[in-house]
């Protein structure tokens, strides 16, 4: 450790060895209290070494001459072994290093030597293992795997060094092989297969390596690559060793070849050790006073039980708003969940309001309930779909979808595999289900309703007034929401009698009429707990109503109603104890559709003037607005867009950190994106389009993906209608951008025609720089080079025209690389500098814009040969990216660097981030580049000498270019054809 700042020697008679700590898993080092301690030469590193690996045991002079020098010490090997024993003894202490009978010896305290720690904890692991503890085990093993750092005994000199370095080398092997052994018990097969092509690259004869490799490609779907893993491996045994692969991989062969379903699946655990499955419990609550309908409990109870010998149960619940459709639903679930022990699904499809679950939203949701990763959840719905069933095969789950709108709304929600059961409930019966159990719900008996009043308000009140109360349920038309609302309004109010609650249902404004019609039933029953509202509760109810998105936080109600925080909190919570609200969790608020509807129409007969339903939804958009833009302007610092945005009335939320500013993007991603399309028709265009402008990091994750796109289609809509070609050209621009992060050229080139037609038109600066800038990165997509150069260009004008900085430097990006797509390397890297220094003079160079700027450089450094320099820059570009959460960017990052540890003869590296790129590409980006990774991967696995594999990735890849009409496919054609035949 020559050399290293706060080095020092420290006095023998100051020696404590329990503050010593030695490392030689990786170069030979030790530490005093976590500072550095001098070893010394490189052959007094060796002496250290080796007296370390004797594990306290005395080592003889002769002894040490051998395993530092070999068979040809230096004359004065003795006395320099003496000299390094001594420095040794001064800078360690005299109790750490000690002579013994003419030899030396090193006994530091327990746990000193990360060599030992490794060793007890690979020892945990294997008792965890036998155990059948496979977590436990597994993070044993990562934890003894962490203490390398790089090669072991690195630098040191000696045959004994050498020899012993051999030996650590194949022991970090052999636990790293189990490590990945683990990971495929317990599922982790997708993140095991990066590390895997790696290991596999750089130990090419490891059968076992290979072995694993097979099986985590099988599971992750790629049976060719799986089987072409096998075939590279004969060959290359063949050709090197003159042998066949052993008796296990030709097993694992047929098995895969014969599609073993139970080769697919990790190995389980024993029940009592395993690690827990993901199970949801998402059922709600059922209410402790849940009264009578006991036929109906007893059918649907024994159309579940069914399940367990069924394809699939499915029973549709029918009937009018407020009949307890819910309320009887998640009693039977709850009632049937030992028949489902893998778990319980919910969901509310908001069928009765205006805008339904999307199907896609839902099967997202429950993916993730079911322990599905983001990155691989799929775009469309019938993925979506597959992949749903495809998860639920071999469990038992139950799934309640509550408040259907149709069956085809659910079709694409219903597990279909057996053990399996789905639950509906709707207003409409579901005859077009097919398979389905129907189930018609009435209202309740006048026995049943009155068993249901006596338990929420008491059987002492009842009984003193019984006629009253038959008064009451009859006057709720025995509904059982009617009757548990006004029930539940009696039993808060003490000094009220039964009689007092029956004369005011009786009175005409409670409109009793209405009670016995359809919807009009339902609005009735909300009659009740509304008329008893004070004016500010009431005006809270009708206005909150008039929002759309599933939930709305505190700072958003608060600016709805414009009052301060800890008002509006009172108002909303005062709303949960009437049950006219629900809170979904702390500072988060919901309504049931069916209430929403209720307070819309309230709104509409109450509020007035009418002008303020519009204000409180303006004041809704100011705030999303507002506090976007913050969060655009802490990732994209001295952005000029800004500027351009239309006022607002009102300031958003501050954010002390991008973490918490991008926690509040994402939370709010639902809400946010509905805002913006119902706004757009309720007129205020110009806001709604700058809203999608500033929350663009939702168009560019999957999970929101699909929201940002309907929004942004609704806006652009709404625009066009209403003449607004500055409010249309935004909306234009940011359907361009999703199109193309999604691989949709021609979509995205067509929207982005219109939207420089409208920008130009409108004068609007944004969409004139934005629009011709997007143009040319589709053409450059295209390989329209010309085209390219020409609209980036003109975008290069727009953004100098506006003073746009920022965005002169992306375009002065951009074209870098259309000059390095035609060959002229070094005026692309010039212009790549051009636009980061723009970035970096100028202060807005922080966060995304400048890790934008550096991945065009790495592309145009690795085009110019400069490859360890591309490296660097696209390693910080990509931190960037993974800090700020795009998704997109950091996959696209691994890619490039994928493409340049290619480029420098590293194909193994290569290889791994290609595989990385994959999985974080994976449901974003689209197909075509999800062909371009594959490409690169088969450069890589080819240069591996994995033949095979390569040749699955190729013709995989083009497959899709084929299907895309790319010209790529003509060079994967070529590849193909040099693709030696097995």
């Amino acid at each position: 450790m020559d050399g290293i700042p706060g080095g020092r020697d420290v006095p023998s008679d100051d020696a404590t060895p329990a503050d010593l700590r030695f490392s030689i898993l990786g170069p030979v080092r030790a530490w005093r209290g976590g500072e550095p301690v001098p070893a010394g030469s490189p052959q007094q590193r060796a002496l250290l070494a080796l007296l370390l690996l004797r594990e306290g045991r005395t080592a003889t002079a002769a002894e040490l001459i051998d395993g530092v020098w070999g068979e040809e010490p230096p004359s004065q090997a003795l006395a320099a072994i003496r000299t390094y024993a001594s420095r040794l003894r001064k800078a360690l202490g005299a109790d750490v290093l000690v002579s013994v009978a003419g030899g030396y010896a090193i006994r530091p305290a327990p746990g000193a030597l990360d060599l030992a720690v490794a060793q007890e904890l690979a020892a945990e692991a294997e008792k965890f293992r036998t155990k059948g503890d496979r977590c436990a085990a597994r993070e044993k093993l990562g934890e003894a795997l962490g203490l390398w750092d790089g090669e072991a005994l690195a630098s040191v000199p000696g045959p004994y060094a050498e020899s012993q370095r051999a030996r650590l080398d194949e022991w970090r092997l052999q636990l790293t092989e189990t490590r990945l052994d683990l990971d495929l018990e317990v599922g982790c097969h997708a993140e095991a297969v990066s590390e895997l092509t790696a290991l596999t690259a750089a130990h090419p004869l490891r059968e076992r390596l290979r072995e694993l490799l097979m099986l985590a490609l099988y599971r992750c779907g790629r049976q060719a690559e799986a089987l072409a893993v096998y075939a590279d491996t004969r060959r290359l045994l063949a050709d090197e060793l003159g042998v066949d692969p052993r008796p296990e991989l030709s097993r694992l062969q047929q098995r895969i070849l014969a599609a073993d379903e139970e080769l697919a699946r990790p190995v389980e655990a024993p029940a009592a050790t395993a690690p827990a499955p993901v199970r949801p419990a998402q059922l709600p609550a059922t209410v402790p006073d849940f009264t009578g309908r006991a036929s109906f409990v007893r059918e649907l109870g024994e159309q579940l039980a069914l399940a367990e010998t069924s394809v699939m149960a499915v029973s549709a619940l029918a009937g009018i708003g407020g009949v307890g459709k819910t309320t009887l639903a998640v009693h039977v679930a709850h009632a049937a969940r030992p028949h489902f022990p893998d778990g319980q699904l919910y969901v509310d499809l908001q069928g009765a309001g205006s805008r339904p679950a999307e199907p896609e939203t839902v099967l997202g949701a429950f993916l993730r309930a079911l322990g599905t990763a983001d990155t691989a959840i799929p775009d469309s719905l019938d993925e979506r779909a597959a992949l749903y069933r495809s998860t639920l095969d071999g469990r038992r789950v139950l799934v309640l979808l509550d408040n259907a709108r149709d069956a085809s709304q659910v079709r694409p929600l219903l597990p279909g595999t057996p053990g399996c059961a789905a639950l509906i409930t709707a207003r409409t019966r579901m005859v077009d289900l097919a398979g389905a159990h129907l189930v018609d719900l009435d209202v309740m008996s006048p026995e049943e309703a009155l068993q249901l009043f006596t338990r929420i308000v008491g059987a002492e009140r009842v009984a003193a007034e019984r006629e009253a109360a038959l008064d009451v349920v009859g006057a709720c038309g025995f509904l059982p929401l009617a009757i548990r609302i006004a029930a539940a309004r009696l039993a808060a109010r003490r000094t009220w009698t039964v009689s007092v609650l029956a004369a005011k249902l009786a009175d005409e404004r409670r409109r009793l009429d209405e009670l016995q019609a359809g919807d009009l039933a339902v609005k009735a029953t909300f009659e009740l707990g509304y008329g008893q509202l004070e004016p500010a509760q009431a005006r809270a109810f009708r206005l909150l109503g008039l929002a759309d998105g599933p939930d709305i936080s505190l700072a958003a109600a608060a600016a709805v109603l414009d009052l301060p925080p800890y008002d509006a909190e009172d108002l909303l919570e005062a709303l949960v104890d009437t049950s006219l609200l629900e809170s979904a969790s702390p500072g988060r608020y919901r309504f049931h559709d069916l209430v929403r509807l209720y307070a819309r129409a309230c709104a509409e007969r109450d509020e007035q003037p009418p002008a303020e339903r519009e204000a409180a939804l303006s004041r809704l958009l100011d705030f999303y607005l507002a506090t976007a833009a913050g969060v655009y302007a802490l990732e994209r610092p001295g952005e000029r867009v800004l500027d351009h945005f239309a006022a607002t009335a009102r300031p958003g939320l501050g954010f002390r950190t991008r973490e918490a500013a991008l926690d509040w993007l994402f939370t709010e991603a639902g809400g946010l994106l509905a805002c913006a399309g119902q706004s757009a028709g309720s007129g205020m265009l110009r806001r709604s389009a700058d809203l999608l402008m500033a929350a663009v990091d939702l168009g560019e994750t999957g999970a929101n993906s699909l929201q940002f796109t309907q929004a942004a289609t609704e806006v652009s809509e709404a625009a066009r209608q209403a003449g607004d070609a500055r409010a249309e050209g935004r909306a234009r621009t940011m359907l361009t951008h999703v199109h193309s992060l999604s691989g949709q050229f021609a979509e995205a080139e067509a929207e982005a025609r219109r939207a420089l037609e409208l920008g130009l038109a409108s004068g609007d600066p944004v969409s004139s720089g934005q629009a011709p800038n997007q143009r040319g990165i589709i053409a450059l997509y295209e390989n329209r080079h010309q085209d390219a150069e020409a609209h980036l260009t003109q975008a290069l004008t727009a953004f100098r025209a506006d003073g746009n900085k920022p965005g002169e430097a992306a375009a002065l990006c951009n074209l870098s690389r259309v000059h390095l797509a035609t060959g002229r390397t070094a005026e692309a890297v010039e212009l790549a500098r051009q636009g980061i220094r723009i970035y970096e003079k100028d202060g807005t160079g922080l966060a995304l814009r400048l890790a934008n700027g550096k991945y065009a450089l790495g592309l145009a450094l690795t085009g110019a040969g400069q490859l360890g320099a591309a490296e660097a820059v696209l390693t910080e570009a990509l931190d960037t990216f993974t800090e700020s959460r795009q998704q997109f960017w950091q996959g696209m990052t691994l890619f490039r660097l994928a493409e340049a540890r290619l480029a420098d003869g590293a194909p193994a590296q290569g290889a791994a981030l290609a595989e990385q790129a994959l999985s974080v590409l994976h449901g974003i980006g689209g197909d075509w580049r999800r062909a371009n990774v594959l490409t690169v991967l088969g450069r890589c696995l080819s240069l591996l000498s994995q033949a095979g594999r390569a040749e699955a990735c190729w013709k995989e890849a083009l497959a899709t270019y084929e299907r895309l009409g790319s010209p790529e496919a003509s060079e994967v054609r070529g590849l193909l054809r040099r693709v030696p035949v097995g």
